[in-house]
């Protein structure tokens, strides 16, 4: 029978992962980091070519034990346990791909991941973002814009990349609805409410050129011209500068970012009622454990609504 080399055969899963499962370039760049690093920790106790086989459970002993001790740069910062998790989560997804292949290796059940703690979701409540909101000034363009995309985040709760991505042409202010591609290359539709449909509006309403881009870079030393039109775009660094402008302005003392409007679309929506499933759909969530990372909120919300209408003794 032929040898099955390792390398060769991650090769054939990065494949996979990109043409069967319809991952994104970026995962599957990711997947290959992580793959190619075990494969070169791994190689070299052995002293030939690693085959599909030679991975066995005292090899995944050693590569957790090395990665829990790798240093990631001078001052002998080491990996956390969220980000090994990301690493064996690929090479339990490659295992999984050999044995759906019949090709002998380790049981992908026996990679065991890391217990990881979710730090707490940081959101602001409704008269945070006011706030924020009442520090832009909105007679000039960069106001209006700043002040949309405020409203953009927290109205519709997009992702900031996939607000970047956003073009003039997508986005329908009279049905205040339009779909966005995702995590996943999964389209789902984002719906706004009047407020932000008017606040685009009016940034739109003020400006003199024919760019695609729905948010621009009002900076003129943005560089070389580039032909797409995409030049001014703005980029998700230039999303956080924004926000945590205004945060500071409001004297929010939270760590604010694009994401944290997210957490606070989503928050909001379950203090007010919102199924759990409703919310995993409109966040674009393809597993409800992801979304069940707001269920704190709404665990302070019930301890509101016992407070106020259980009955007491006397």
């Amino acid at each position: 029978m032929k040898e099955q080399f390792v390398p060769d055969l991650i090769q054939e899963f990065l494949q996979h992962v990109e043409i069967e499962m319809g991952r994104s370039v970026e995962t599957v760049r990711n997947y290959e980091l992580y793959l190619t690093r075990f494969y070169d920790m791994m190689v070299v106790d052995l002293n030939h070519e690693m085959r599909a086989s030679d991975i066995d459970e005292e090899m995944i002993r050693k590569y957790r034990l090395r990665l829990n001790r790798m240093e990631t740069d001078e001052k002998g910062s080491r990996l956390t346990p969220l980000t090994q998790s990301y690493y064996l989560i690929a090479l339990r997804g490659f295992l999984k791909y050999l044995a759906r292949r019949g090709i002998n290796s380790l049981d992908p059940a026996l990679v065991d991941l890391p217990k990881t703690h979710r730090s707490q979701v940081t959101f602001l409540h409704l008269d945070e973002v006011q706030d924020m909101l009442d520090e832009i000034d909105v007679n000039t363009e960069t106001g209006l814009r700043d002040r949309a995309i405020i409203e953009l985040l927290f109205s519709g709760g997009l992702r900031v990349s996939e607000l970047c991505g956003l073009n003039r042409d997508d986005i329908n202010l009279e049905r205040r609805e339009f779909m966005v591609r995702g995590k996943g290359s999964k389209d789902r539709p984002i719906f706004i409410d009047d407020t932000a449909a008017s606040r685009v509006a009016d940034y739109l309403a003020v400006r003199h050129d024919s760019l695609p881009a729905l948010f621009l870079n009002n900076s003129r030393n943005s560089g070389t011209v580039s032909t797409s039109g995409d030049y001014r775009r703005l980029t998700p660094r230039s999303i956080q500068r924004i926000i945590d402008k205004y945060a500071r302005a409001a004297g929010i003392t939270k760590h604010v970012t694009p994401h944290t409007l997210r957490h606070s679309f989503a928050t909001d929506l379950l203090m007010n009622g919102a199924d759990l499933r409703a919310v995993q759909s409109l966040l674009g969530h393809s597993n409800i454990s992801t979304t069940q990372i707001y269920t704190h909120v709404t665990d302070a919300h019930l301890k509101d609504v016992h407070k106020k209408f259980h009955s007491e003794t006397n």
